[in-house]
């Protein structure tokens, strides 16, 4: 089990980059935009880095949805390994059977 602050700081970010999504994109399409003055697109560099850090989506990082571990993580389940192993012992997981040989 990761710690509790961990998960919490991951969740922290999550819930900023939702807030903050719609003023971003903005901002990076007057940055990105050729057409406009520089001293415009210059602006808007300076507005998007005034913005919180952990808005960014970059900082987001895959954590497992029972347990909070980062590593070994499959995405499409949003749980790691070990969670994915012990749900298939405990035959949470339809379809799938702990292998022994």
């Amino acid at each position: 089990m990761a710690k509790k602050s961990m998960i919490a700081r991951e969740v922290k970010r999550e819930k900023l980059v939702k807030q903050y999504a719609e003023r971003r994109a903005e901002l990076k399409a007057i940055v990105n935009n050729q057409e406009l003055p520089m001293e415009e697109r210059f602006r808007a560099t300076l507005k998007l880095a005034k913005l919180p850090r952990n808005s960014s989506k970059v900082r987001l990082h895959n954590r497992c949805q029972l347990t909070g571990r980062p590593h070994a993580y499959y995405r499409k389940l949003k749980i790691s390994r070990i969670a994915l192993r012990d749900l298939g012992s405990a035959g949470q997981i339809p379809g799938m059977v702990k292998s022994s040989w």
